[in-house]
């Protein structure tokens, strides 16, 4: 029988790449034998992990992004195309949050800060719609693709603090399931659309809110814990064998879920 998970050769766009998690997906993947193509406004750090892939005889490529820049995702898009010649998959995992987008204990919602939760919801949502609209094309045209976008505990429950964020994860989990029906529909079964909503993982974003300068955790780390039923936060290389699965024959015949990776804390009953 086919090997339904073989993931060899497929061409595996991840915007966001090179993140602490899209950093940790993108080794692995390149290890199952995926062409890797990391799409990032940080170059230094992209090209460091290109050079990393390679050195462990994995295939991989970077190009500067804006995922909010329409003209420049259609030149990568370009430009992807003529190395590689097709699209696979996409990972939307670029986002991020910023202080005005939050509010803290001592703080009411008169103290948010409107264009910094515009900036957040853009980043987060329209940072996902946009990449998905330039990168979908090649996948039309083969049919065949896989879109899996980054959702987040926050759009399940109303975390404090992360106003901004939230909304913008809740509108990406809707707009996955509207995607699934709408892509299906519109150009064939070849083509899935699902997402994944990791729990708490210490990324640059949230690494100052959850734990303190020695390494322990702050009270809203302990929070975390406490509602976690595996009593830990999750390791990054946990997100890999769910993506492994999504972008998968595996899974195909799944299209629209949220897949949830987070031990236990959607799930946790007072």
């Amino acid at each position: 029988m086919t090997n339904l998970f073989c993931i060899k050769d497929k061409v595996i766009l991840i915007t966001g790449g090179a993140g602490i998690l899209g950093r940790t997906i993108a080794e692995y993947l390149a290890e199952q034998g995926s062409k890797i193509v990391i799409l990032d406004r940080d170059e230094n750090a992209g090209k460091a992990l290109v050079e990393d892939i390679q050195k462990k005889g994995g295939e991989a490529a970077f190009f500067i992004t804006d995922v909010l820049n329409q003209e420049v995702l259609e030149k990568n898009r370009e430009d992807i195309l003529a190395k590689y010649g097709r699209i696979d998959v996409l990972l939307n995992a670029a986002g991020g949050n910023m202080a005005g987008a939050t509010i803290s204990p001592d703080q009411t919602i008169f103290d948010l800060q409107i264009e910094a939760f515009k900036k957040v919801l853009d980043l987060n949502l329209s940072g996902t719609v946009l990449p998905s609209q330039i990168f979908l094309k090649p996948m039309v045209d083969q049919k065949a693709g896989c879109i899996i976008n980054f959702s987040s505990m926050a759009a399940f429950r109303p975390l404090t603090r992360v106003a901004g964020y939230a909304a913008a994860k809740a509108g990406i989990s809707n707009f996955t399931k509207y995607m699934a029906t709408e892509v299906a529909s519109k150009f064939g079964e070849g083509i899935r659309v699902n997402a994944i909503a990791p729990g708490f993982f210490l990324t640059q974003q949230n690494k100052a809110l959850l734990t303190n300068p020695d390494g322990s955790y702050t009270k809203r780390g302990q929070d975390v814990i406490r509602q976690t039923p595996f009593g830990r936060m999750g390791r990054p290389e946990e997100l890999c064998g769910t993506i492994h699965y999504l972008i998968s024959e595996a899974s195909a015949f799944v299209t629209g879920t949220v897949a949830v990776v987070d031990g236990g804390f959607e799930s946790f009953a007072m």
